[in-house]
């Protein structure tokens, strides 16, 4: 079941008359937005704003987390764009999806950002962007108004790391002129969600809870990702159900993360599948914990661990790391979804 991307306010965009260019990592055809006598002014609502793009953007430049693999998969390499900071598993700032995206494009690394301590605004403005994509981030007023003073910026649709990859993609595109090729974009992610879920029915309706900031020296407290986190979002998708336990317990839409007391472990009695970052010491502390051991995923064995790899960092769905780690992913939930009760 997949969300409807939500439609960003848009005035008169404009379309692209040429093919889409490419809807997974597998296509190596490049788009670029349409001419500028063609272009007509392209306005988009956020939450920090209102933006308008004058004119056709040909450089395009992003910050933060994934925002570059929108251009990418549409052909389009940004000028700049922020490094890897999490499971960049050799260190060149580059996760192997966006590596390969690359090699397919013939296109040369883009000036990296780096983000270590916040968005470098002077490396920013170093490439002279036409626009600047962020629909996916943590951008704060000040950020955005910094980011502005450079070039128009399309910042994330309603609260800060909460927008599934769809909206992504929607917003970020729109930014580049390229709403068609984002929305045929979607379509074709969606299909093949839909593909690698539909041989794996196991997988469907069991009710899977996305675990996290996990000390296995105090257990005393269960920390989860909320449905407004894409990684628990991304469960919907593949057609896993959102424990109603977690539902009412994420009572702040804006809120990506939660916790319950292990006291009142009961109330996650519905809890089918855990994901989780971690190893089999975290499956050992879970099953030896008197309180949460009574958990069904955790007495059923229906625990799915996600390496501090590249593979780990997909969960967090992208456009381009998508088709690059399906089918592995969704091998591991099925794995575990078949030790559901």
């Amino acid at each position: 079941m997949h969300r409807a991307p939500r439609l960003v306010a848009v005035a008169s965009a404009a379309l692209l008359t040429g093919g889409l260019a490419a809807c997974s990592s597998t296509s190596s055809a490049e788009t670029t937005p349409e001419s500028s006598e063609d272009w007509t002014p392209v306005t988009i609502e956020h939450a920090l704003g209102t933006t308008t793009i004058e004119e056709k953007p040909e450089r395009v430049a992003t910050v933060q987390w994934a925002n570059h693999e929108v251009p990418l998969a549409l052909g389009v390499v940004p000028v700049g764009m922020a490094a890897a900071n999490f499971g960049d598993d050799d260190g060149n700032g580059l996760l192997p999806w966006v590596e390969e995206r690359l090699e397919e494009l013939d296109a040369e690394t883009p000036v990296l950002f780096d983000e270590t301590d916040g968005i470098d605004f002077e490396a920013v403005a170093d490439t002279d962007p036409d626009v600047i994509l962020a629909g996916y981030s943590g951008l704060t007023q000040e950020d955005y108004d910094t980011l502005s003073d450079i070039a128009p910026v399309v910042a994330y649709p309603e609260a800060p790391w909460a927008t599934p990859w769809q909206d992504m993609i929607e917003v970020n595109a729109a930014g580049m002129g390229m709403a068609e090729e984002g929305a045929e974009l979607i379509e074709s992610l969606e299909q093949e969600i839909d593909d690698a879920a539909a041989e794996h029915p196991e997988l469907a309706g069991t009710a899977t809870m996305f675990m996290t900031h996990v000390d296995t020296t105090d257990l005393s407290e269960v920390s989860y990702y909320t449905p407004a986190d894409t990684r628990a979002a991304f469960f919907e998708d593949l057609g896993l159900a959102t424990p109603a336990s977690i539902t009412a317990a994420s009572t702040d839409p804006d809120k990506f993360s939660g916790s319950i007391s292990a006291e009142q472990i009961d109330t996650l009695g519905d809890v089918e599948m855990i994901v989780t970052y971690g190893d089999q010491e975290l499956v050992d502390a879970l099953e030896a914990d008197p309180l949460l051991s009574q958990m069904p995923a955790v007495r059923n064995g229906s625990i799915v661990l996600l390496p501090n790899t590249p593979l780990g960092t997909a969960a967090n769905p992208t456009p381009l790391a998508i088709p690059w780690v399906l089918e592995d992913y969704v091998g591991m939930l099925a794995e575990a979804a078949a030790k559901a009760p």
